[in-house]
């Protein structure tokens, strides 16, 4: 897949998150098949705005720093509980397989 498809697949699975669940970075390319966590960062960090960046989380369960008050703040507002700021993926983590329509 070129750069362009990929980056389309990214964005269309972000698109699939649904409210209340998160996926990680990696879980992203896992589900797109091509890259890793990096890559997928680097394409949200760049065309991620018009898709709900703020469900696409690190493994640790952690906001990334440079939009962590945000992402947070849009994370509670879909129902996601944050402790400490951090989101306990066990509960919230995106199943494609389960959540896929």
């Amino acid at each position: 897949m070129d750069r362009e498809e990929y980056v389309e697949a990214v964005l269309r699975a972000v698109e699939s998150i649904p409210p209340g669940s998160v996926a990680t970075y990696g879980d992203i390319a896992e589900y797109v098949g091509q890259g890793g966590p990096r890559q997928v960062g680097a394409i949200m960090r760049e065309y991620g705005g018009g898709v709900p960046w703020w469900r696409v989380i690190r493994a640790s369960g952690v906001a990334a720093d440079e939009v962590g008050d945000e992402q947070l703040h849009n994370l509670r507002s879909d129902g996601v509980r944050v402790t400490n700021g951090r989101v306990d993926l066990r509960e919230v983590r995106w199943d494609p397989d389960v959540d896929d329509d």
